[in-house]
C-alpha cells in the first residue's frame, strides 16, 4: 500500500518535472495577447487617415463621441466606408440649435448614432457604387439603435453619386486605405432617430418652465423691498377691478394726451401732482420744496391744472440740502420763490434715461423752462447730467423720483439760478477829460524868405506877398 502511494507521488513528481508550468500557461500567452493586438490599429488605417484629413469637423466630433474605440474594433474585424460631410456643411449649412443639442452632455447617444449613421462596416468604392439604369443598393450602417438602418446609394443621369436621395458625394474615393475609403458628401446625414429626439427636447410639452428670480425691488415711495404679490387660487376674483389696473399710474404710462385745453379733463392733474408730492415726502430729503409748493406758494394748483389740460412735466427737484443754501435775499422779493421754482420746471417729460442719451450725444442741451425766456442748460458731467452754467451747477442725484407718464421728478443738489453775463466794473470813476481843440502848426518861414521880407519892406512892397504877411 505504502509503495503504491509513493510510486504515484514520483509519477506525479515526474510529470511536473519534465512539462514545467511556464509551458502550460504558454498557450494562454498567446491567446490573451492576439485578443488586444486585434485592436491595435495601423498608421495605414481609414481611422488615421480621417483623423488627419481635411475633415477636421468630423474628426472633432467623433473625438467627442467618444468612438474611436468602436471604431477601431470595427476595423478590425472588417473594412468600412465612411461619408464625411465637408467643414462647410458642417459649420455653415448646420442649424445652430441642432449643433447645440448634439454637443450637450446629455444626449451624447444621439451624437454617436448621429456619426456611426455615416459608416459601413464594408468597402464601398465608386467601383462598387451601383450603375444608372440599375436601382438603388442599400447598405447597413452601424447605426444598430434606427429602425431604418440602412444607406440607399443611387446613381442619376448625369454620373453623380447620391446618398440616401439627398447628400451628393462631391468627393468619391477622397482617402483610400487598405481597411477602407472615405467618400466626401456636401450634408450631414440626420437619421430618424436623432431627429424625432431633437424634435422631442425642443417641444414646448417637454420644456419645463421655470420662473427667472431677478433682483430684488425697492419701493420709491417707501424705501422698502416689494413683496411679491400672493398667488391667488384658481377662480378668484382679481384683486383689482379692470378699470383700475388699466388706470394711469406709476408703471403704466397713459396714451397720448389730447391738445391742450380740451374740455374733457382726460387726466387728473390735481392727483398726479398730489400723488408726486406724497412720493417726494415718503422719499426723504424734498420737504422743503415740497412746502414750497403747497404752503408758500399755489403752484402745486397750478401745476394740477397744467396737467389736467394736456401738457407733461419735468420737475428739477433740489433736495433739502441745496435748500438750506439759500438766503434770506434769495427768498425775500415778492414772487422770489415762484421765479425760482419756474426755472426748474421743464414743459416736456423727460427721464434719467433720455435726457443722459441726449447729452451724450449732443453735448449741450438746452431746455425750456417755464420762466421765459431762460432755459436750463444741461451737459455731461462724471457720468451724470450737470444742469446750470457758471459756478451755479447741479448734478441729477436722485433719478426718476416720480414717473407716471405726464409729470416726471429729478432729483439734483444745487438750485438752478438762471446764467446772467456779468459786464467788469472799473475799480474806480475817473472824470472824462474835456476834447481838446486841434491847432494847426503855425508855418514858419525860412531864412531866405525872411530876408527876401525885409528887403520888400524896405521899399515899402511887403504887403504884396502872403508870406511876408503871416505874423500880422
Amino acid at each position: 500500500m505504502d509503495f503504491q502511494i509513493y510510486g504515484a507521488l514520483g509519477i506525479l513528481f515526474f510529470i511536473f518535472y519534465l512539462i514545467p508550468p511556464a509551458s502550460i500557461n504558454a498557450t494562454e500567452i498567446p491567446q490573451q495577447h492576439t485578443k488586444s493586438s486585434s485592436t491595435q490599429i495601423n498608421s495605414n488605417s481609414v481611422l488615421v487617415a480621417l483623423l488627419d484629413s481635411h475633415y477636421t469637423e468630423l474628426s472633432e466630433l467623433v473625438e467627442k463621441a467618444l468612438l474611436l474605440q468602436t471604431l477601431e474594433e470595427a476595423v478590425s474585424r472588417h473594412n468600412i466606408t465612411i461619408f464625411a460631410p465637408s467643414n462647410e456643411a458642417l459649420e455653415r449649412h448646420l442649424d445652430p440649435e441642432f449643433k447645440r443639442f448634439l454637443l450637450e452632455p446629455g444626449n451624447l447617444k444621439s451624437l454617436q448614432n448621429l456619426l456611426l449613421f455615416h459608416i459601413i462596416p464594408s468597402r464601398v468604392g465608386s467601383k462598387e457604387w451601383p450603375e444608372e439604369d440599375l436601382a438603388s443598393v442599400a447598405y447597413e450602417t452601424l447605426c444598430v439603435e434606427e429602425a431604418e438602418n440602412h444607406l440607399p446609394l443611387t446613381r442619376e443621369n448625369s454620373g453623380e453619386k447620391i446618398v440616401v436621395g439627398l447628400a451628393k458625394v462631391i468627393r468619391p474615393d477622397d482617402v483610400i486605405r487598405p481597411d477602407g475609403v472615405i467618400h466626401g458628401i456636401e450634408r450631414l446625414l440626420v437619421p430618424r432617430l436623432v431627429q424625432e429626439e431633437f424634435n422631442r427636447r425642443r417641444s414646448l410639452s417637454s420644456i419645463s418652465a421655470v420662473l427667472p428670480e431677478g433682483a430684488p425691488v425697492v419701493d420709491p415711495r417707501t424705501n422698502r423691498l416689494k413683496k411679491p404679490a400672493t398667488p391667488a387660487p384658481a377662480g378668484a376674483p382679481p384683486a383689482l377691478p379692470v378699470y383700475d389696473a388699466m388706470a394711469p399710474g406709476p408703471s403704466l404710462a397713459p396714451a397720448p394726451a389730447p391738445g391742450p385745453g380740451g374740455p374733457r379733463h382726460h387726466f387728473d392733474g390735481e392727483n398726479q401732482v398730489k400723488d408726486f408730492i406724497q412720493t417726494l415726502l415718503h422719499y426723504g430729503g424734498y420737504n422743503e420744496l415740497a412746502d414750497i409748493l403747497v404752503n408758500l406758494t399755489s403752484l402745486a394748483t397750478e401745476m394740477g391744472k397744467l396737467v389736467s389740460e394736456g401738457y407733461v412735466l419735468t420737475v428739477l427737484a433740489p433736495n433739502d440740502e441745496a435748500m438750506a443754501k439759500l438766503t434770506t435775499d434769495q427768498l425775500s422779493d415778492p414772487g422770489a420763490p415762484e421765479q425760482i421754482i419756474y426755472y426748474h420746471l421743464i414743459p416736456e417729460y423727460q427721464t434719467e434715461e433720455s435726457m443722459y442719451n441726449s447729452v451724450r450725444r449732443l453735448g449741450k442741451v438746452q431746455y425750456d423752462t417755464l420762466r421765459l425766456p431762460h432755459k436750463v442748460v444741461a451737459e455731461e458731467g462724471d457720468g451724470s447730467v450737470k444742469f446750470g452754467q457758471g459756478e451755479e451747477t447741479a448734478y441729477l442725484f436722485d433719478p426718476d423720483i416720480y414717473t407716471d407718464g405726464r409729470i416726471s421728478v429729478q432729483g439734483i443738489d444745487g438750485v438752478l439760478f438762471p446764467f446772467e453775463q456779468t459786464v467788469e466794473k472799473p475799480a474806480s470813476k475817473v472824470a472824462p477829460a474835456p476834447p481838446t481843440k486841434k491847432i494847426a502848426a503855425e508855418q514858419k518861414r525860412g531864412k531866405l524868405l525872411e530876408v527876401s521880407c525885409r528887403i520888400a519892406g524896405a521899399f515899402g512892397q511887403d504887403f504884396q506877398f502872403k508870406s511876408c504877411n503871416l505874423d500880422l
